[in-house]
């Protein structure tokens, strides 16, 4: 009997939230096999999911970093995944490889479409996804080509306990600056401080945050990371040193709303007065970059001075519509990821 293909495919563009069973279609078909390869290619198994805010972005039809997600399309989405059959000599049966193949099982995909996982010690296969993948990518270069810390200076991250802020805290500790992490729960806070090393952490729910983040920045910020947008921009903004760098990477607060956030940024004449940097950039735009940094972030991990965390959703990809959401109610710790199908953990040993 041949083996069922779970994928799913964008039925609708959702309004505000994504809706379970409404934005997705659920399309099950007979699984690709050994038999349907072409030259070059190779069959994959999908093991993990990474699900990022960024996805909800693609689903709006309006002008982008990359085009929309099309009615019909299969959703996008990073995955790690083991080869089933290969007729391609980069990568054999068996070999880890990372690929862009999306919420689906199993997929065959062409020479261009996966790269071959060749772990560094210590590492964990979902790290490919997280410090080693697009999360600790987009923190590398968005603090090396924008934010361009010094030592002594104050950074300031907002979403600091999720995927990419926690990666971006770290590597600023690591450059010698004093970190200030913004996140939404006193667990998610303490779990900065105590594990990460951050220097301060802050609640941004806490009636005191406004004082507590001006009292943690005594000489005002120097670099501030926005995951978030909305009023904590505004609040960090007030709180801006002169010539200070604004690295704009994302704006969470407002994904489930686009183009109705309650107000837009009221005191962007700090920009002007400060002389502030404030800088959009995408991680895709240093792609020829990406072996130099991957080799930086895996020598710090391995050297245990980087630390990952994952949230993983267990169940299947059927449970991704759901997990999902919890992005954006912030109920997950550093990454989130979706376990497609059980794996039994390999850790690396070489660079």
């Amino acid at each position: 009997m041949a083996r069922e293909n779970l994928t799913y495919r964008l039925a609708e563009r959702p309004k505000t939230s994504i809706i379970p069973g409404q934005t997705f279609k659920v399309e099950k078909t007979p699984a690709p096999t050994a038999d349907d390869l072409k030259d070059g290619q190779i069959l994959v198994e999908v093991l993990y999911l990474s699900l990022d805010p960024a996805m909800r972005g693609w689903l709006n039809d309006a002008r982008s970093y990359v085009p929309p997600v099309a009615i019909g399309e299969r959703m996008r989405g990073a995955t790690v995944g083991t080869v089933l059959a290969s007729r391609n000599p980069k990568a054999k049966e068996g070999d880890f490889v990372t690929t862009f193949s999306g919420w689906t099982e199993v997929a065959v995909l062409d020479e261009k479409q996966f790269d071959v996982v060749d772990l560094p010690k210590n590492a964990k296969l979902t790290d490919t996804l997280g410090v080693l993948g697009m999360t600790g990518l987009t923190a590398y270069f968005g603090l090396s080509k924008v934010g361009q810390p010094k030592a002594g200076e104050t950074v300031v991250v907002s979403g600091a306990a999720g995927a990419t802020g926690s990666v971006v805290g770290q590597i600023c500790k690591l450059k010698g600056c004093r970190v200030v992490g913004i996140a939404g729960s006193d667990d998610k806070c303490a779990w900065l401080t105590q594990e990460l090393g951050f220097d301060a952490a802050l609640n941004y729910k806490s009636p005191t945050f406004y004082k507590d983040l001006t009292a943690a920045t005594p000489d005002y910020i120097d670099i501030y990371w926005d995951n978030v947008g909305g009023e904590i921009l505004e609040l960090a903004l007030n709180r801006a040193a002169f010539r200070s760098r604004f690295v704009m990477c994302g704006s969470i607060s407002g994904y489930n709303n686009p183009g109705k956030e309650s107000k837009g940024i009221r005191n962007l004449y700090h920009v002007i007065a400060q002389r502030i940097r404030m800088e959009g950039f995408i991680v895709f735009d240093h792609m020829a970059e990406y072996a130099s940094a991957k080799k930086e972030l895996g020598q710090w991990l391995s050297e245990g001075k980087l630390k990952s965390k994952e949230t993983i959703a267990k169940g299947g990809l059927g449970v991704a519509e759901t997990a999902i959401q919890d992005l954006f109610a912030g109920k997950n710790t550093g990454k989130l990821i979706v376990e497609v199908k059980p794996f039994d953990e390999v850790r690396g040993a070489k660079l």
